[in-house]
């Protein structure tokens, strides 16, 4: 099967990004010639791009207007098409920096849209309104109101939106999302989804057996508000009121370590977490090869949270937020327990019920375990992708 991936980035950076380098390998060691479409675009100027074949784009100061139409995207999209002659093409992120204008290319050939994030019913790709509370509005002149974006970005966001319900219909010939939360959201705003495709991530060995002594908790992701790991900082205190020295490792790196390590320091638990830093996986997974649990305490509603899947895999139990793509992944009692967004009581709560009980925890790990490599592994998305392949060439629309 000849299948062309067509993604905003071809760089391993993101989790989507990531999604799409990974499919586009693993298609290959299946057999099929698979590609991968992405502007040259990059978050930082060292990373390289991984893609086959490019588009021009670039961040500041020309994405805004990109995203809204980039007649390079279409114009590359066009010649790989004539070129490469697919018998499918994945769609995932496009509204970034390939525009909507893409979609008029997808109109002759079998094409699966893959929605892994909010950008279809917000133009922020958030769904969170700027005091953090969930938005279940309808995208317009609100998000003008809701201080979400000034005059000129609504303009902008106007125009995107127009050439996306033109051009979509057309070009969707089946459209997925990567959980069941999002597909009701974006259900819920009169968008057609034909169904889910969770993300799959890759096979790694079994932690370490659980040692007696002091229960350790793991956070893995950027250091930034919608994360929550300040509220997983304010929760320490409490867990350790209840299981004194457990204590707390912090993978990753972002505007707010500084406050954080301060905050910290406020709370009296300073000694008890260890900020790691930005860590290759060898790394982080060497760094949590120990941990008891790991939290995903994000306050927004992520769409899937490959974090959750990962820990399980591990067969690590996973403590996560019960809204979004995390608190499907998760079943409480069995592979893990759920908290309330942005509430340190219910979290410490949550984890306390994992570090309290190392049998337990154990049990919640091997429990997780298989439940990951029975639905989140790498093996089986790509599964389920092919299926949804297969479902486009024998029944085109």
């Amino acid at each position: 099967m000849k299948v062309l991936i067509v993604n905003d980035l071809g760089t391993d950076t993101g989790g989507a990004e990531r999604v799409s380098v990974t499919l586009r390998d693993e298609l290959r060691e299946r057999g099929h010639d698979a590609r991968l479409f992405s502007s040259v675009a990059t978050p930082l100027p060292e990373i390289d791009v991984l893609a086959d074949d490019t588009c021009f784009s670039r961040y500041a100061p020309y994405r805004p207007v990109l995203a809204t139409a980039n007649p390079f995207a279409l114009a590359g999209l066009q010649r790989t098409l004539a070129r490469f002659r697919p018998d499918v093409v994945h769609l995932r992120m496009f509204l970034w920096h390939l525009s909507p204008l893409v979609l008029r290319a997808l109109r002759r050939v079998p094409t699966l849209v893959h929605v892994v994030n909010y950008d279809l019913i917000c133009p922020m790709n958030t769904k969170t309104l700027p005091t953090g509370e969930p938005c279940h509005h309808k995208p317009g002149r609100v998000c003008l109101r809701e201080k979400c974006l000034g005059p000129a970005g609504l303009a902008r966001a106007t125009a995107q939106r127009a050439l996306l319900h033109r051009w979509l219909p057309n070009a969707a010939d089946r459209l997925v999302t990567n959980s069941h939360w999002v597909r009701e959201r974006l259900e819920a705003e009169g968008v057609r989804v034909d169904g889910v495709i969770w993300n799959g991530v890759t096979v790694t060995p079994t932690r370490d057996p659980l040692e007696p002594g002091p229960p350790a908790i793991g956070f893995a992701g950027r250091l930034v508000p919608k994360k929550g790991v300040d509220v997983l900082l304010e929760a320490l205190p409490m867990v350790r009121e209840r299981v004194p020295g457990a204590t707390l490792l912090i993978a990753g790196d972002g505007p707010l370590r500084e406050a954080l390590e301060h905050r910290a320091t406020e709370l009296h638990v300073r000694d008890a977490v260890n900020f790691l830093g930005h860590l290759p996986k060898e790394a982080m997974a060497d760094a949590f090869r120990h941990l008891w649990v790991q939290a995903a305490p994000s306050t927004w509603e992520e769409p899937f949270g490959l974090v959750a899947a990962e820990a399980m895999m591990r067969g690590t139990a996973a403590v996560v937020t019960r809204t979004g793509g995390l608190g499907e992944q998760v079943i409480p009692g069995e592979t893990g327990y759920h908290a309330e967004p942005g509430d340190a009581r219910s979290l410490a709560s949550a984890l306390v019920k994992v570090v309290g009980d190392r049998n337990h925890a154990e049990f919640l790990g091997a429990r997780g375990r298989e439940r990951a490599l029975a639905e989140f592994s790498l093996g089986r998305f790509v599964d389920r992708v092919e299926e949804s392949y297969q479902k486009l060439i024998k029944n085109p629309a």
